[in-house]
């Protein structure tokens, strides 16, 4: 049985633990509530862009729209996949969904010359222990996100797409849904298709230049815009996640410390009562 003095100790340490874990639920609530505002100021962009896009390729199917680069569907011998995690941890489940998400990815696609881009240090760690094709590693993005990080990601793709190094582009990431609920999404960014584009809407536009002209401009911001925004739901999904276990985590502290603190006062309470006992044997017997 420990004795006051380890149970003490414990009920300290646990204690220092409880304010550590409060104080980074307080942090990540601050974070949060930035993230969540950029991420519900650039969803209404991402659609708009989708949206023109849909149109768009709709305008150019066929014709001559058919040997655009873009456009076109190739056999995906070659599939690049752009992997979104966090580079901190402390955040329950999240990127061990995301992990269990991109080796279901791959499995689905073993037949494929897979190269990644990793954006996080969990999942650059995850990957370099297996040896994966990397292709690009980024990190400490997901805390700040900017426009300048999106782009130069995006352009390692554009380039490769374009110039038939990758037959298709992915991106796996976790979205921002809640306080309490993030989704595991994986998006084909290129080639775009119907399916990439079916929930963008049904609106229509009068075009002053060729609709391919206006393509071949508007693709490059699209992939940068679509980075951006899995750059900005990660970001929101990742704070949101922690600040969940890490109030998880206190409220179990505190629950350890009120049973440490209960055991410690019934020892207490036992050596009490064995010293009363022994008083009371010596004045009985001394009579």
């Amino acid at each position: 049985m420990p004795s006051l003095l380890d149970i003490r100790r414990r009920i300290r340490s646990v204690k220092n633990t409880q304010q550590i874990t409060k104080a980074m639920k307080m942090v990540s609530a601050a974070k949060l509530r930035r993230a969540q505002e950029r991420v519900i100021a650039a969803r209404p962009y991402a659609a708009q862009l989708r949206e023109m896009l849909a149109s768009l390729t709709t305008a150019t199917a066929g014709g001559d729209g058919a040997d655009n680069p873009w456009l076109q569907l190739r056999e995906p011998k070659r599939v690049d996949l752009i992997f979104f995690t966090s580079d901190t941890g402390l955040a329950g489940a999240f990127n061990s969904n995301l992990l269990k998400a991109s080796a279901q990815f791959l499995a689905e696609h073993k037949g494929a010359e897979i190269s990644l881009i990793l954006v996080g240090r969990k999942g650059r760690d995850f990957f370099r222990r297996r040896q994966a094709n990397i292709l690009a590693e980024h990190i400490n993005l997901v805390n700040r996100p900017t426009i300048t990080d999106a782009q130069s990601i995006a352009n390692v793709v554009i380039d490769r797409y374009k110039s038939g190094e990758t037959d298709a582009v992915y991106l796996l990431n976790n979205d921002f849904k809640g306080m309490l609920s993030q989704k595991v999404n994986t998006m084909q960014l290129l080639p775009v298709n119907s399916a990439s584009t079916a929930d963008a809407g049904t609106a229509e536009y009068i075009y002053e230049q060729p609709p391919l002209e206006m393509l071949d401009r508007l693709m490059p911001r699209y992939v940068e815009v679509a980075v951006l925004r899995a750059l900005l739901e990660t970001a929101a999904a990742y704070h949101a996640a922690r600040m969940t276990a890490m109030d998880a985590a206190t409220t179990n502290a505190k629950k350890v410390i009120d049973t440490l603190t209960l055991n410690m006062n019934r020892i207490r309470q036992a050596a009490i009562t064995k010293e009363i006992i022994e008083v009371v044997s010596g004045a009985a017997a001394a009579e």
